[in-house]
């Protein structure tokens, strides 16, 4: 492990086994380091608290019933700490606010109380001196409490509390909880992807996917999403009276994860561009046109590599015949300056082939798993069949609405 605590964990013991008779089975040396930021809050300090606190069933319920959210409305497993202080119990998309007599003791009281008396002593190796400071700076940062294959969770376990080292390492340091007679203490253990498969394991990690709305959120939030039959997602659209063809991705298979488990699910966006509703006759009436940029999320949990993942969605409304082909991305969202690939579509106009050119949005550090072109002749051969495309399979239909 490349960086060391930044909590000396002797300093929580004396705070908390003070409040709950705990005792931290730990070596305080092994935690020490300079904070390279006095406004930046580090994964591995909020781990710290999180194992040194005196966390209740009714906490575990809460991170639980947050996370169950979140995975619910399309998102990874997680809770924000924007949420935990702000909408305790609420997950990732949640619209009304869990918080007020629902939780008389929520876990943002516990992790305050942490706060202010490690504040308050000065305790060593920990640099904040305004408590209000260190939470306002918590709750505004992007860290979260992640919780992988928390649907396995047997209500009463407690959990392994550990966190992303964000260098692609696979194992870390974890905190788990031991009862002696009554008293708890924390013991350090190995923690990888295969121990959070049979206990419960909080990771604490950084947000990527809040800020997107998910196909599950569309499909509730829009009643316009969700015509052209079944769950088929569509944008809103005037409806016309002519034929049209649309082109669908009917599902989506991750054949393996892209990211540290660390940091949770894989977020694709599957772009396309197009040109929609193309019927120009003339050169002049094809500079009228723009290119039409469809972008989807999914995510994908890691649980879920080699399962076809329901996409069903519309990603060209109107495939028109003077289009010879179209441009497709995926990614997985890693972040970075936002930036774009450019490609050509072919058109036909009055029996000439025209070049037009189409910027999709992508980030810096993403990885990309596929771009390139589709052609409608490809797409029509290969209906409702399932194809390679990188590290993902790809099943997609051209029907008629």
């Amino acid at each position: 492990m490349e960086r060391m605590m930044t909590v000396v964990a002797a300093a929580f013991a004396l705070i908390i086994t003070a409040a709950s008779c705990e005792i931290l089975d730990n070596d305080p040396d092994k935690h020490v380091s300079e904070k390279e930021d006095s406004t930046y809050v580090g994964l591995e300090e909020v781990a710290q608290i999180l194992s040194l606190i005196p966390l209740q069933k009714n906490h575990i319920h809460e991170v639980y019933s947050a996370v169950t959210s979140s995975s619910g409305n399309g998102y990874d497993e997680e809770y924000t700490m924007k949420d935990l202080f702000q909408s305790p119990g609420a997950g990732v998309g949640d619209s009304e606010v869990k918080g007020g007599t629902l939780y008389d003791d929520p876990l943002r009281n516990l992790i305050e109380d942490a706060v202010r008396s490690l504040c308050e002593t000065k305790a060593e190796g920990w640099s904040w001196t305004d408590p209000d400071g260190f939470l306002n700076a918590l709750t505004e940062s992007d860290i979260q409490i992640y919780w992988p294959f928390s649907e396995e969770w047997d209500g009463r376990t407690m959990p392994v509390i550990t966190f992303d080292p964000e260098d692609g390492s696979e194992v870390n340091v974890g905190y788990r909880f031991l009862d002696d007679d009554g008293f708890r203490r924390v013991e350090e253990i190995v923690v990888d992807e295969a121990v959070a498969a049979v206990e419960p394991v909080w990771v604490v990690n950084r947000n990527s996917d809040a800020g997107f709305t998910t196909l599950e959120m569309l499909r509730r939030e829009d009643p316009c999403w969700g015509e052209g039959g079944g769950n088929i997602v569509v944008r809103p659209q005037t409806r016309s009276e002519k034929p049209m063809k649309a082109l669908i991705l009917r599902d989506f298979t991750m054949k393996r994860n892209y990211d540290s488990w660390f940091a949770g699910a894989s977020e694709f966006f599957v772009k396309i561009g197009y040109m929609e509703d193309f019927t120009a006759t003339t050169e002049a009436e094809l500079r009228l046109y723009e290119p039409t940029v469809t972008d989807f999320m999914i995510v994908v949990k890691r649980n879920q590599v080699g399962i076809p993942q329901n996409f069903n969605a519309i990603l060209m409304s109107d495939w028109s015949e003077n289009a010879d082909a179209c441009a497709f991305m995926i990614t997985e969202d890693d972040g970075g300056t936002r930036t774009e690939w450019s490609s050509k579509a072919k058109v036909f106009v009055a029996g000439k082939s025209y070049g037009v050119e189409i910027s999709i949005p992508m980030n810096e550090r993403d990885d990309v798993v596929w771009r390139g072109k589709l052609a409608g002749t490809w797409l029509e051969r290969c209906n409702g069949e399932s194809w390679p495309f990188g590290d993902v399979d790809l099943t997609f239909e051209v029907v008629q609405i």
